[in-house]
């Protein structure tokens, strides 16, 4: 059996007893400078084991989620009316969709972009064959299409002195430009319908009349009047102006615009290829005149990919150093111009570039998605058109990714690392106690005199 003296031969770390050393201000002065370096390299350790520690690497696109690329937007229009604002999608492709509708909702609002209403429903308009899908109006056979030249021959079809419940008039938008703005009119034939007989402001300012969206031939137009003066007896001229607001409403018919902004959102499914997001006033039933139609607008939210769930929220500020920056980079921008100003009719263009980035950990030798991305840039310009403004957001998807991936520190180099810090320190502050204490005993010894 080892006896203890033979197993005490093996100390590395023998003791000298303490009546044999001797305790000096230098040496004190150069614990507590160390103890605080170790404190203070030991905090800094910590803080770069706990840090995101991450390799970059760029990859062609492997997204999970097909060919398919969702586009998100809250987009402000002041002065485009819900009544005519259509959300269009084309690409390279030869992919064209008019008229989204299905996932998109519309809002009216007055020029400082608050709402004034309920949301806006298109209601029937002139047949569309699918939502979002590509629609030409379709009249029935023999039916007349109402125009200008054709509407004083129908107009008289309701005699004011023979009948005296339909009375029919017409506005001229290009010698009459101010009385068409106050009534928020942006595309022509509009068919305003006023049960009172004027466009009395009784609702905190805003006109109280109706819109006509029925098909737009003859036919159609005088059935849909017919069935409103059908509950209004033919007695006098007087009863055509009396409210009668309450009788049955004709599906045709609906509240026209209170103002003429329109917040328009949702969002479109579009596919990985350049393509373009398009707002803009469309209407197989009505022509527009571009000196008219003003797309100013204020971006709230535009943003690719799918919308990030509370945990991916809670990762993106973790990794805010490396991601996040770009996801919304147009949210807040607006985008004015002025009727009165020279570049009055102008179409509003934007870039963008879209990179899609994803993070994934190294963890216990597998891979494991934290988030996914889309990042994009934006270049902005204005275009003077000889057609009708539009608001165009041009997109063009990179087929590359950029792969973020988080590589977690061994807990090994992390101790290790504190082994050092702490025998570095102590064998440094060891040295220089010896060389302080050295040399202060040397100037000693010359003080007194001697000399070896």
């Amino acid at each position: 059996m080892i006896s203890a003296t033979k197993l005490k031969s093996v100390d590395f770390y023998r003791k000298i007893p303490r009546d044999l050393t001797e305790a000096s201000l230098s040496g004190a002065g150069l614990s507590i400078v160390a103890a605080f370096s170790m404190m203070f390299l030991f905090g800094m350790e910590l803080n770069n084991y706990l840090m995101v520690s991450t390799t970059t690497s760029v990859i062609v696109d492997r997204s999970s989620d097909g060919e398919f690329l969702r586009i998100d937007f809250n987009i402000s229009f002041p002065a485009l009316s819900c009544e005519f604002a259509s959300v269009d999608v084309s690409d390279v492709l030869g992919t064209n969709r008019l008229n989204i509708t299905k996932t998109v909702r519309k809002f009216s609002i007055d020029p400082n972009l608050i709402p004034t209403g309920s949301e806006f429903h298109s209601g029937p308009i002139p047949k569309v064959n699918k939502h979002g899908d590509d629609f030409q109006e379709e009249y029935s056979d023999g039916s007349d299409s109402l125009t200008a030249e054709s509407f004083e021959k129908y107009a008289h079809q309701y005699d004011p002195e023979m009948d005296g419940r339909i009375l029919l008039g017409k506005v001229d938008c290009t010698q009459e430009a101010e009385l068409c703005r106050r009534h928020h009119i942006q595309g022509y034939p509009s068919i305003r319908i006023f049960r009172k007989g004027s466009d009395v402001k009784d609702n905190h300012g805003h006109h109280e009349h109706e819109s006509y969206y029925g098909e737009r031939d003859t036919e159609s137009l005088v059935a849909a009047m017919e069935t409103l003066v059908a509950p209004v007896p033919r007695e006098s001229h007087k009863l055509a102006l009396e409210d009668k607001s309450n009788n049955s409403v004709d599906t045709a018919k609906r509240p026209a615009p209170l103002t003429s902004g329109c917040r328009i959102e949702g969002f479109v499914r579009v596919k990985k290829v350049p393509g373009n997001l398009v707002i803009s006033a469309y209407s197989g039933a009505h022509s527009f005149d571009p000196s008219q139609i003003n797309v100013s607008h204020v971006v709230s939210q535009f943003s690719f990919g799918k919308k990030l769930s509370l945990r991916m929220l809670s990762e993106l500020k973790r990794l805010t150093p490396y991601l996040g920056g770009s996801h919304d980079r147009l949210m807040g921008r607006s985008y004015i111009t002025n009727r009165d100003h020279v570049n009055a009719n102008v179409t509003i263009e934007h870039y963008l570039q879209v990179v899609k980035s994803e993070v994934v950990s190294r963890r216990s030798s597998q891979e494991l998605k934290l988030l996914e991305e889309y990042e994009y840039t934006a270049h902005s310009s204005l275009v003077d058109s000889l057609h009708i403004p539009v608001a165009k957001f041009h997109y063009e998807p990179s087929p590359m990714q950029v792969m973020v991936t988080e590589v977690p520190k061994p807990l090994s180099h992390f101790v290790t690392n504190i082994c050092a810090i702490i025998g570095g320190i102590f064998t440094v502050a060891g040295i220089l106690d010896s060389i302080l204490h050295n040399t202060l005993r040397l100037v000693k010894k010359v003080e007194l005199g001697k000399h070896f």
